[in-house]
């Protein structure tokens, strides 16, 4: 196995752009590959770009009807068909939507392959993570799902256990909808609450079909959660479902937006916290999965303060190059993000936080604790299933 990570980059992907004033800027992906760039991580990972995903790609997922849909879409917008969630307020359309959506697509699905056959023990795509959409429509800003695609390929390769963990705000549900009935796959969502949130799911009761019960984890976390309550969740549920399921490859969704400055949600996560997620992904990788991992994006909205940073380190760590928290941001990148949205870029690649928090294993169960609550309700509905204790 190669020990030199992959980053899947091109800058065509800057395309996928539902126009001016929607939330999902591209600028983001851009000042986030600029930052890699500042810190002469692009030398020490192999810069990959990869084939838009073909038809029989796309179809690993999404249906055929929906397909040509996009296409149509994507030839002439107006030709948009709300049914398939095309032309909608979270998902205009626009023309060349298909070729920028594939392209993500394509490179999720690389990072996969290379990551199962041995040519990179890491892989991140940055620009992927749009783990809303269905396999029928357009859902929460994703076209298609590139996240679900790259679990589809590495099972169509050979793996017969894959894990997909998701730390983005929203319920990864576009991954849970394709593998509700597959018990190779293990999808894991940590996510602000249904009840104040979109996209309305995640609840803890719902984990999988009869045949595949188990297989979906939803930790449904009170608005407000912070750091220590966030990382707590997290190390609660995740490790030991690692433990018990023995995937082959693990698929993970950074979504940024679980930060306190985020716009579109009610998490108040730091980006040190985020970070340290990201180490805890990369270290659980090598304990389960013989180092197999796949890193996407995917949320995030505060474009310029918070997303290329938390990017930046999930491209250190998985080139084995962490980045100091305390680390000043290179001026010159702060200039290039002044050029492009005269704002100042932050200037230290933290939030000057020390995240702790407490295990639930040893500190014990609080039940008057919201929190705790949560974790609970997840670890009821599903541990049994894979022979542990709840």
């Amino acid at each position: 196995m190669s020990g030199r990570a992959q980053l899947m980059w091109d800058e065509a992907v800057t395309g996928y752009d539902f126009g001016p004033g929607h939330p999902m800027d591209p600028v983001r992906l851009a000042l986030t590959m600029r930052l890699v760039e500042a810190f002469g991580l692009d030398k020490a990972m192999q810069v990959v770009g990869a084939r838009p995903a073909g038809e029989s790609t796309l179809r690993l997922v999404h249906r055929q009807d929906y397909i040509d849909a996009v296409r149509a879409a994507s030839a002439d917008p107006r030709a948009a068909d709300p049914s398939y969630g095309l032309g909608t307020p979270d998902d205009p359309a626009f023309v060349g939507m298909h070729d920028a959506s594939a392209l993500i697509a394509g490179q999720s699905v690389a990072a996969a392959e290379a990551v199962w056959r041995g040519e990179a023990a890491h892989a991140v795509n940055f620009a992927g993570g749009l783990h809303h959409a269905m396999p029928g429509s357009a859902a929460g800003f994703c076209v298609y799902n590139d996240a679900a695609l790259a679990v589809a390929r590495l099972l169509e390769l050979g793996a017969e256990r894959v894990a997909y963990i998701d730390v983005d705000v929203h319920h990864g549900d576009g991954v849970q909808a394709a593998f509700w009935e597959d018990p190779r796959v293990l999808t894991i969502s940590l996510h602000e609450h249904p009840r104040t949130l979109f996209p309305g799911t995640g609840w803890p009761t719902e984990t999988g079909a009869p045949e595949a019960e188990g297989g979906a984890v939803n930790v449904a976390l009170p608005a407000g959660t912070g750091d220590a309550g966030w990382l707590r969740a997290f190390h609660a549920v995740v490790p030991e479902l690692l433990a018990a399921f023995r995937p082959q490859a693990l698929v993970t969704q950074h979504g940024a937006d679980t930060h306190f400055e985020d716009p579109l949600a009610h998490l108040t996560v730091s980006l040190d916290a985020q970070r340290l997620v990201a180490e805890s992904c990369h270290a659980l990788a090598h304990e389960h999965a013989d180092g197999r991992w796949v890193a996407l994006g995917g949320g995030g909205y505060a474009v310029v303060d918070v997303v290329p940073r938390s990017w930046t380190h999930l491209c250190a760590i998985a080139a084995g190059r962490p980045v100091e928290p305390g680390t000043a941001v290179p001026e010159d990148w702060r200039h290039e993000v002044y050029r492009r949205t005269r704002q100042w870029g932050p200037q230290r690649m933290t939030d000057g936080l020390r995240p702790e928090w407490r295990d639930f294993a040893t500190s014990g169960y609080d039940p008057a604790d919201r929190l705790d609550q949560a974790i609970l309700a997840t670890r009821r509905a599903v541990f049994p299933a894979h022979g542990l204790l709840p």
